[in-house]
């Protein structure tokens, strides 16, 4: 007598799931991960090209479809439910196997496509590279949307790339992660930005000069840790005058220019500032390691047509610009 209950109970809990199933489109699937990820029905109306109404009418079904709310109201917009978190990755892959599919059957047709393209990138990445890189998929790709995330030392990019939250990582490593596809973007040398009619900007530093520098230097990604150059300095048994620090690179060109404080960063990142804030660029007397940028990638978008092209968006954008060779 036990057996027939429980048979009873998973052929209802099959049917009900096969139900649920039938009931679901692509376009219910497309609405409920940009609700998951915009949390909120007026953005994600904007990102589908859709009217407000319609996208409230399609959580209202994707409610009854799920038995539960998804998503629900709070302070800063809407909040997932546990369910509707649960849902956010099973149907962001589902929509990409669902993309791959089409792909797979017919050419990537750039002036056609109105897919969401999401690159993540460090925020001392040449200005003149994104811009070049943006101009290109906009003139190419009109009808696509281009996300850049915040390469932040808390972004989990390799879990993004893994499930499709990225398409691409921009970042500079000097030994990239090995189980990521791999290809170098450009490499730059490092200099030191200071205001143009500071004291030290007018002769050749020398060593004692650039360490004795008021340095203002990235914010440490944890207490007590070290940026990569004062590491660098740390195993030359050198030191330098850091006094005050920053979280964001973008900052520092306008504190540089008001201030005697010194930035040691990328050639390309200070000729973008240099070229409208009153900064000079010095030689450092220090042989540091040149900043190395690469394109990082998935295994499961290496053969997919459409992100290979984005790839290329990107180091054709570095070849013009800086008529650097990317192969």
């Amino acid at each position: 007598m036990s057996r027939r209950p429980m048979f009873a109970a998973q052929q209802g809990s099959t049917m009900a799931g096969k139900k649920t199933w039938e009931a679901l489109d692509v376009q219910h699937l497309q609405v409920l991960c940009t609700l998951l990820s915009e949390r909120n029905v007026s953005r994600a109306a904007r990102r589908l090209n859709l009217s407000q109404p319609a996208v409230s009418i399609a959580l209202k079904r994707l409610r009854e479809i799920f038995g539960d709310p998804l998503l629900v109201r709070s302070r800063n917009g809407m909040t997932p439910t546990d369910i509707g978190q649960s849902l956010y990755l099973p149907v962001k892959n589902a929509l990409s196997q669902l993309e791959g599919i089409v792909a797979h059957n017919s050419a990537f047709d750039p002036s056609q496509t109105t897919r969401t393209f999401n690159v993540a990138t460090p925020d001392y990445l040449s200005p003149e590279l994104l811009r070049d890189f943006m101009v290109n998929v906009r003139q190419k790709a009109p009808q696509a949307q281009l996300v850049l995330h915040s390469l932040g030392y808390r972004y989990d990019y390799d879990l993004g790339l893994e499930s499709g939250e990225l398409d691409l990582v921009v970042g500079n490593w000097s030994e990239p992660p090995g189980h990521l596809r791999m290809a170098p973007l450009l490499d730059d040398e490092i200099v030191c930005m200071m205001r143009a009619d500071h004291p030290m900007a007018k002769a050749s530093l020398t060593l004692d000069d650039y360490l004795a520098l008021d340095h203002l230097a990235p914010t440490p990604y944890a207490v007590g840790q070290r940026g990569v150059l004062d590491a660098f300095l740390k195993n030359q048994r050198l030191e330098r005058h850091v006094v005050a620090r920053v979280p964001y690179f973008q900052l520092a060109p306008y504190l540089v220019a008001e201030s005697d404080l010194a930035f040691t960063s990328s050639r390309l990142f200070g000729e973008h500032y240099a070229r409208f804030l009153p900064l000079k660029l010095v030689s450092v007397p220090i042989q540091f390691p040149r900043m190395r940028y690469y394109l990082l990638w998935h295994d499961r978008t290496h053969h997919s047509s459409d992100c290979r092209w984005l790839r290329e968006q990107f180091l054709l954008a570095a070849r013009e610009r800086f008529a650097i060779s990317s192969s």
